[in-house]
């Protein structure tokens, strides 16, 4: 799965954003999948996501018991440092779930996840940047933001919406990034993350 490999920003910043996906291979295992798609939420829940989602729901636009009662062919979660990551692949490996895992993240701080919970890395894929008239994407600071949404459904003008809100006051960063969040249906969006951005955008 590649929608969650273009996510932009510094080393830093994205060394506090991690995404697992876990997903089925129609024909080949997806007999009952659904119930191990909604364990895997649950594992995850354990871990202190910073959000979780599966297909057209996230924790932000239901409540985190509809999301895992609602999982279907992928599910995904969101966490913020690599204890939880690791310690979210250590309950995995325990559960056996027979499903694909997927992190996205800084390779070498994924690496070190999968090493700590005693697993051996199958695949890597790399992003390759983006190619084209990028004279028409909008600024970094925007593309921080939009591409935690693999799907492009958080758009560059309700970014620039939310951080004039916050500069007027009428909308905190938290609550920012709580409503960028609601729009990305399968739930990769990091709410934590994006918090530290708009604040920054709105020079607070």
């Amino acid at each position: 799965m590649t929608h969650t490999l273009h996510r932009k920003g510094t080393a830093d910043d994205l060394s506090t954003d991690y995404v697992m996906l876990c997903i089925r291979a129609a024909g080949i295992n997806d007999g009952g999948s659904d119930a191990k798609l909604q364990e895997f939420l649950r594992i995850a829940m354990h871990h202190a996501p910073k959000n979780i989602g599966s297909v057209r729901m996230n924790m932000y636009s239901h409540k985190p018991a509809e999301v895992i009662a609602n999982a279907h062919a992928v599910a995904h979660a969101v966490f913020d440092n690599q204890q939880a990551v690791t310690q979210a692949l250590r309950e995995l490996k325990e559960a056996d779930l027979g499903l694909s895992v997927v992190v996205s993240g800084i390779l070498n701080s994924v690496n070190e996840c999968c090493q700590q919970a005693g697993l051996k890395r199958h695949t890597v894929e790399f992003s390759l940047g983006i190619w084209g008239k990028t004279e028409k994407l909008p600024s970094n600071d925007i593309l921080e933001v939009t591409t935690m949404c693999g799907h492009a459904m958080v758009s560059a003008n309700l970014v620039e919406a939310m951080v004039a809100d916050i500069k007027k006051g009428t909308k905190s960063p938290d609550g920012a990034a709580e409503e960028l969040a609601s729009h990305c249906c399968c739930g990769v969006f990091n709410p934590a993350r994006a918090t530290r951005l708009l604040t920054a955008m709105a020079g607070l």
